[in-house]
């Protein structure tokens, strides 16, 4: 208990998935939780919940593809809390799977944008609270197909590749404020993402021969959010059940 104790987190695309098991153990740990998400309901019921767990968060509605909002919503929970210790950029989508020649332009864009383009906005906004802190954890959540391809899905795959990249440079970049950078790598986790596909189709792809679930995720984030890994950066965490053993 108390791993992450009195630390201001911020959990982009906190509302489902990884996300939620995210807030519910961050703040189960300890810390106070800043969910942002554009799921306003399920925002608010996740909230809800840790409320009536005696934890401590609250819900700001964000657009994580808009600068003008990401600032103001990092600026406004670090005006309520007094400062920011850790992001967890989360958020993300799948986009479409078609080859990469049947691909519109929008395709591509909206998957990079809310992918990537995300991880830029909420990583430059939250570095000027981290260093007012004296330091702190950026935790980007990539893919196991960020580290290799495969024939399906290329906007993903390109976005997942681009944040383990940026991970790396900025671990760099900050490293003498004290502000940590890692990523991590799931497999595929048991969560709304998966859609309408039966689990089973999965479960050959990964050497355990099952899916991962949510909160496998959500340990290794509270880790890298804690100060159990305070000598870890530009690392790569990956959480795949063995799906990426043997790959070169």
């Amino acid at each position: 208990m108390n791993r992450v104790l009195n630390k201001v987190i911020v959990v982009t695309g906190g509302a489902s998935g990884i996300g939620q098991a995210t807030c519910f153990l961050l703040a189960q740990e300890g810390a106070t939780v800043a969910l942002v998400d554009i799921n306003d309901p399920a925002g608010k019921e996740t909230v809800a919940k840790i409320h009536s767990q005696r934890g401590q968060a609250e819900f700001w509605h964000l657009d994580v593809t808009n600068e003008t909002n990401v600032e103001q919503v990092f600026n406004s929970i670090a005006d309520k809390w007094g400062r920011i210790d850790v992001l967890v950029n989360n958020a993300g989508l799948i986009g479409s799977n078609k080859p990469t020649h049947e691909m519109t332009e929008s395709e591509w864009d909206r998957v990079m944008s809310v992918n990537a383009k995300s991880v830029f906005f909420c990583t430059k906004h939250a570095i000027p609270h981290l260093k007012k802190a004296g330091g702190g954890s950026i935790v980007n959540i990539s893919s196991i197909h960020g580290l290799f391809g495969s024939p399906d899905y290329p906007a993903n795959h390109a976005s997942k590749g681009a944040i383990r990249l940026m991970s790396k440079t900025d671990a760099m970049l900050y490293a003498r404020d004290k502000i940590r950078v890692n990523s991590i790598h799931p497999g595929y986790i048991r969560t709304p993402c998966l859609g309408e596909t039966p689990p089973a189709l999965y479960d050959h792809l990964q050497a355990m021969n099952q899916l991962g679930e949510a909160n496998d995720v959500a340990y290794g984030i509270l880790y890298l959010a804690s100060d159990e890994s305070k000598f870890v950066t530009t690392s790569e965490l990956v959480i795949d059940g063995g799906m990426s053993g043997g790959r070169k």
